[in-house]
Order: C-alpha cells, then sequence, then structure tokens
C-alpha cells in the first residue's frame, strides 16, 4: 500500500506541473512575443509529442526492466532533466527569446513521458498479481485528484509570480522521483510470487482494446472540457463552474478504489465494458437534466464510470502486456489518451465548438463514443486468438 501512495503522490505532482503549464503558458509566451492564439497549437504540439514519446518511452522501459534497479534510475534522471527544463521556463521567457523558450518546451514535453508509461511497467512488471489492480488505482487516483483542484488553483494561480510554483512544483517532482529506485527494490522483494507466462483467458484483442480505448478517451475529452461547462451554464452562473466542474473528478475519485477491487474480481476489460456503458447513459442523462441538482448527479456517476474506464484501461493494457511488453502496452494507451487530447484542442483550434451546425453532433458525441468503446471492446474479447 506504501508504494501505491508513492506513486499517487508522483503522478499527483506531474498532473499538476501540467496544471501550472497550462495556467502559465499564455503569459510566459507573451513575455517572448508569441501571440495568444498561438497558445493552442503549442499545446497541440506538446500533446503530438507525448503520442509519440509516451509509446517509445514504454518501449525503453521495457528494455530497462530487464535489470533490477534500472527502471528507478533512468526514470529519476529523465525526470530531473524534465524538471530542470519545466523550472527554466519562467526565468527564460523575460529574456524575450521565442526560439529557447520554445526549446524549452520541447524538451520538457519529451522527457516528461517518462513518468507515464514507466511506472506502469514497473507495477507490471515486478508487483505481485494480487496488489497490481490497487497499485494501478492508486497510482491513477493521484491523477484524478491533481484534476479535481485543477480549475480552483488555476483561478487562483494567475495572480501569482510564475516563478513560485514553477519552482515548488519541479523541486517537489524532483525529488519525490528519486524515491522511484527504492520503490522498484521494494516490489520486487515484496513481489517475490511471479505472475503465469501466459495473460488470463479472456482478453480482448489488442487492436480492438485500442479502438476502444481511442472511443472513450475521444468521448471524455469532449464531454469534459467541451460539453460540461455550456450544460452547467444552463442553470449557474460562470463564477461557479471552478467548484461545478470537479463534480465529475469528484466522482472520478471516490471510484477509484472500488474499480480496483472489482478490477480484481472481474477482470480490468470487464471493468472498462461497464464503466463506458454506464459513462454513456449518464452523459445522456446530463444532457436531459432538467435542474442542476439532476446534472450535479449524472456528472458525478460519469466521472466514477469514466475512473471505471481509465481504471480498467491500464490493468487491461499491463495483462495484454505481461509478461515483457508492459511498457509497450502502457505507453501505447498513453499515446491513445495524449492522441484524444489532441483531437479535442483541433476542434478548439478550429473553432468548430463554436458552429451552430455542429452543436448538436458534439453534445451526443460523448453518448455515441462511450457505446461504441463498449461494443467494440465486447467484440473483441470475441476476436482474440485462442
Amino acid at each position: 500500500m506504501s508504494i501505491g501512495i508513492y506513486l499517487a503522490v508522483v503522478q499527483f505532482l506531474f498532473a499538476l506541473c501540467w496544471t501550472v503549464y497550462v495556467a502559465y503558458l499564455p503569459t510566459l509566451a507573451a513575455q517572448v512575443g508569441i501571440p495568444k492564439t498561438a497558445v493552442i497549437w503549442i499545446l497541440m504540439l506538446d500533446q503530438l509529442i507525448f503520442v509519440l514519446s509516451d509509446y517509445a518511452f514504454g518501449v525503453a522501459s521495457d528494455r530497462a526492466a530487464k535489470v533490477v534497479g534500472r527502471i528507478g534510475r533512468w526514470v529519476a534522471g529523465v525526470t530531473l532533466l524534465s524538471c530542470a527544463a519545466f523550472l527554466a521556463l519562467p526565468f527564460v521567457a523575460p529574456s524575450g527569446s521565442a526560439t529557447v523558450f520554445l526549446v524549452l518546451v520541447v524538451l520538457w514535453s519529451v522527457t516528461s513521458s517518462a513518468l507515464r508509461a514507466p511506472p506502469l511497467t514497473l507495477i507490471g512488471r515486478h508487483a505481485a498479481k494480487p496488489q497490481l489492480p490497487w497499485l494501478v488505482a492508486l497510482s491513477v487516483l493521484g491523477l484524478g485528484v491533481a484534476n479535481a483542484i485543477a480549475p480552483y488553483l488555476t483561478l487562483h494561480l494567475r495572480a501569482m509570480d510564475p516563478r513560485v510554483p514553477f519552482v515548488l512544483a519541479s523541486v517537489a517532482l524532483a525529488l519525490v522521483t528519486w524515491g522511484l529506485v527504492a520503490a522498484e527494490r521494494a516490489l520486487v522483494r515484496d513481489g517475490a510470487t511471479k505472475a503465469p507466462d501466459a495473460a488470463p483467458s479472456g482478453l480482448p484483442a489488442i487492436p480492438g482494446f485500442l479502438v476502444a480505448a481511442v472511443l472513450a478517451a475521444v468521448a471524455f475529452q469532449v464531454h469534459g472540457f467541451l460539453n460540461s461547462a455550456p450544460l452547467y451554464l444552463r442553470f449557474a452562473p460562470p463564477d461557479q463552474l471552478a467548484w461545478l466542474i470537479p463534480v465529475f473528478w469528484i466522482g472520478f475519485n471516490l471510484a477509484m478504489l472500488p474499480a480496483g477491487a472489482l478490477t480484481k474480481r472481474v477482470g480490468g476489460w470487464r471493468v472498462m465494458l461497464a464503466g463506458a456503458a454506464v459513462a454513456g447513459l449518464c452523459t445522456w442523462a446530463a444532457q436531459r437534466a432538467p435542474s442542476l441538482q439532476a446534472l450535479i448527479v449524472a456528472q458525478g456517476v460519469a466521472g466514477a464510470a469514466w475512473g471505471c474506464v481509465l481504471m480498467g484501461a491500464f490493468a487491461t493494457a499491463l495483462a495484454l502486456g505481461h509478461t515483457g511488453r508492459e511498457g509497450r502496452l502502457g505507453g501505447a494507451l498513453s499515446s491513445v489518451l495524449a492522441f484524444a487530447a489532441l483531437s479535442r484542442m483541433a476542434v478548439l483550434a478550429a473553432e468548430w465548438h463554436k458552429a451552430p451546425e455542429l452543436q448538436l453532433a458534439l453534445a451526443w458525441a460523448p453518448v455515441a463514443g462511450w457505446a461504441a468503446a463498449a461494443g467494440v471492446l465486447w467484440w473483441a474479447t470475441r476476436r482474440r486468438p485462442a
């Protein structure tokens, strides 16, 4: 459990760095002469880098895992470089050099992938099988808590000197990440029971699993970042959004540990499928909510369902990758999530979300996406070779 809490703290601080980065990027970019309209393209570049580097780091972590202790040292070293690039951003921006600023952004984006797939490799390769769902659940919980406080944090960060949160976030992450070496050795020591050579039966085919993950992730991006605020604005004033948007993430966090227990009992892909089906129903209910209270309930349950989807997806990726390809499959799943975020940002950049003729399609896209994800995942379990 202590290893899981440690991984949750690492993921929390990592996600917190992204929140700080997004909050201050427009201001820092303006200092180097980059117009506000170009900020979305920088964020899209970040996500494109994540798509490529998450998978690459996942593959590399599989190779590093062959030697005990190597993943921890490797991730800690790359993360130090990542934190240094992140820390430098608010100090370089006042100099006015757009080239140096963008080089640091790219360096940070590439190296930050060391904290996505490699920790999953660590869990999948060395954790005892009964521990695995709990460790994944706690790790994902760290991301959920960071996302829950992000709207409130963003609201208050903008009045602060950017150097302060950049220094605090990067130093905290760098210090905590050094514990990965000890965490890796503890997992090896405590997880002496080796998992079976073959993956458990009944898993979905890998292509179908990844297609289902894409559909579910795109549905989440559209619902969470394009549709939720307009839904709340039907019943509440804009100044209440910072308190209402986190309802989704509160549901997500409350469901994470139960989702871990359920995954241990019935398997990750079943939890993922059920979560996608429930998420689709909840987003349908959110679109038809007659009051703020009904909308809050629908959003909270939708968040819990998305937590089940994500928990089940990571557990399934590790099961499909066992043994020796945990990083490859975990990296592929992380790349899928980044691709979904990139797609949502492309919609924002093209301003399709403002087009009147597309409003109906955007409103119901999450319902269709999550329903399709559940259907594809069910089909994929029937297509996997024996």
